[in-house]
């Protein structure tokens, strides 16, 4: 990456100050939960389809893949193309941590999603950052407690050896205040979320994952009616089950707010969750520096 494109991330990094959380004089947090794929950074890592007849494979996006995965093998333009579960040689085969032998460690050899997020970042800003990139910025540089909870299978630690590269190409400022780590593709992950049968679908798994962040954040941080949740993702069918179990978590913790954010398509959709149901206005992006923060000082 060229030295301008680094320095105008610094610069905005010297010039602001960190802030207190909206509701730290009452002793509330905020949390922010954050999709990767599309949302924080946008990696060239390809999922792989097969054709149904001959197998011969084809590449598609993690974005083509949210958008039309639920019609993969039945309509549309993947209508003869099948998915295929290995995590060695199947369709998600690249968003999985493949086994390094020791030689390999030592001559510099990384995980795929390691090699992605540094291979992504030779790319100009506006290519490889996400729409929720500078809210992730925000919550890393005030050091809010955050969780990422992805479909990506790889280990925990793989996840936060590829964020340090953010942290090593002075993109962030320092690592972020690691609240959980859920890759709910990642076996060990899934027996921990009760899903030790691997039964359970992708949007199901990042629900129990939200509710087990939460529940983690009230143990960690203490039980406060002030505290704020926020979480972002691209994938329709996952919007709508976050919603549904942010809307549970309402119920349980009416006194604390929880935010959705839709990234899809471009678009930067806030829905604060209520009682009664969802309230949702469209913001811009590029100005959006805080899920849920409005009266934030803005640097």
């Amino acid at each position: 990456m060229s030295n301008s494109s680094r320095k105008g991330q610094l610069e905005l990094g010297i010039n602001r100050s960190p802030e207190k959380d909206r509701n730290f004089h009452l002793g509330g947090r905020s949390f922010y939960f954050f999709d990767f794929d599309d949302n924080i950074a946008f990696l060239t890592t390809p999922l792989i389809l097969f054709h149904k007849t001959d197998r011969h494979e084809v590449k598609i996006s993690s974005g083509d893949f949210a958008q039309y995965h639920q019609s993969i093998g039945k309509s549309g333009p993947y209508a003869d193309y099948d998915l295929d579960f290995c995590d060695m040689t199947g369709t998600f085969r690249n968003f999985r941590d493949h086994h390094i032998e020791d030689i390999e460690k030592l001559q510099g050899k990384k995980q795929i999603f390691v090699q992605d997020v540094a291979e992504a970042l030779g790319f100009p800003d506006f290519q490889w950052k996400g729409p929720s990139w500078e809210c992730f910025y925000h919550a890393t540089f005030n050091q809010r407690p955050l969780s990422v909870i992805t479909a990506r299978g790889h280990h925990p630690e793989t996840l936060k050896d590829g964020i340090r590269v953010f942290v090593q190409n002075k993109l962030l400022p320092l690592e972020p205040n690691y609240l959980s780590v859920y890759p709910v593709s990642h076996k060990e992950t899934r027996a921990l979320l009760g899903d030790a049968e691997l039964k359970e679908g992708t949007a199901e798994l990042k629900q129990r994952a939200i509710r087990a962040s939460v529940e983690t954040a009230i143990e960690t941080y203490g039980y406060n009616p002030h505290h704020r949740f926020g979480m972002s993702d691209d994938d329709p069918k996952n919007i709508q089950l976050i919603a549904e179990e942010m809307t549970r978590l309402k119920a349980r913790f009416p006194e604390m707010s929880f935010f959705l954010i839709e990234t899809q398509h471009g678009n930067f959709v806030k829905h604060e969750i209520k009682l009664g149901g969802l309230r949702g206005e469209k913001v811009e992006n590029l100005s959006q520096l805080s899920f849920f923060e409005e009266d934030r000082q803005k640097s």
